[in-house]
């Protein structure tokens, strides 16, 4: 076994003796342990997951789906880029959700903007769903649709070649469909990105670079 336990251990002795696990001598990737837990991966707010090393080819396109938990009202959802101005984004700014897509003609933006601040930002789970069919954009949140023209009709595939980051990104990485930097603080889940036939459900714990990410377990109340 190489991998380590998404569990809690506690009160551990040896020959008798209990383990002092509030000052240990050194600590790696571990999170503190909540009374009640859900499924769904924790973000504490200051990292990211990387997802696919190799890079991710949204092209013509592309349907995101993912649940979300959070009381911030700032904060990165998923961003796919290139070396160039090819990108998509989706992120939480002032309490709206926005999906911006970049064909390499020019940035679009899809808004849902609910009807208070705080509505999407309560600690409680909302379903989003993001989808781009060439230069058609739509963003259904809870089951309300928004769409957006596109004035780009020509223009119809995000030639993107970049890893998927999740709840963040690194400084030294470009987004070219961000606004925010902010990292996400809350609870993803479900996680799933479709092109044509092809669907595939991320696990988090497989990511290649984790940063104030726990992919087991999201705390069952806001802390």
């Amino acid at each position: 076994v190489t991998h380590s336990i998404p569990a809690c251990i506690g009160s551990m002795t040896i020959n008798g003796k209990q383990l002092d696990n509030e000052s240990p001598v050194s600590i790696f990737a571990v999170n503190k342990c909540y009374e009640t837990v859900q499924d769904g991966t924790f973000f504490d707010g200051s990292g990211f997951a990387a997802l696919v090393r190799e890079g991710y080819k949204v092209r013509s396109d592309v349907n995101i789906t993912l649940e979300f938990r959070t009381t911030a009202v700032h904060g990165v959802l998923l961003g796919v880029s290139s070396a160039k101005v090819d990108a998509i984004g989706l992120e939480i700014v002032h309490g709206k959700v926005l999906f911006h897509v970049n064909n390499g003609a020019g940035r679009i933006t899809a808004t849902y903007e609910p009807r208070g601040t705080n509505s999407l930002c309560d600690g409680k789970w909302h379903k989003l769903q993001a989808n781009k069919s060439k230069h058609r954009i739509s963003l259904i949140i809870d089951g309300n649709l928004v769409h957006t023209d596109n004035p780009y009709v020509q223009s119809t595939s995000a030639d993107t070649n970049n890893p998927i980051y999740v709840g963040g990104y690194p400084a030294d990485v470009k987004q070219n469909c961000l606004t925010s930097k902010s990292s996400f603080h809350g609870c993803l889940r479900n996680l799933v990105l479709t092109r044509g036939q092809h669907t595939e459900l991320f696990d988090f714990s497989r990511a290649f670079d984790l940063r104030g990410v726990f992919p087991h377990s999201c705390p069952g109340a806001e802390h």
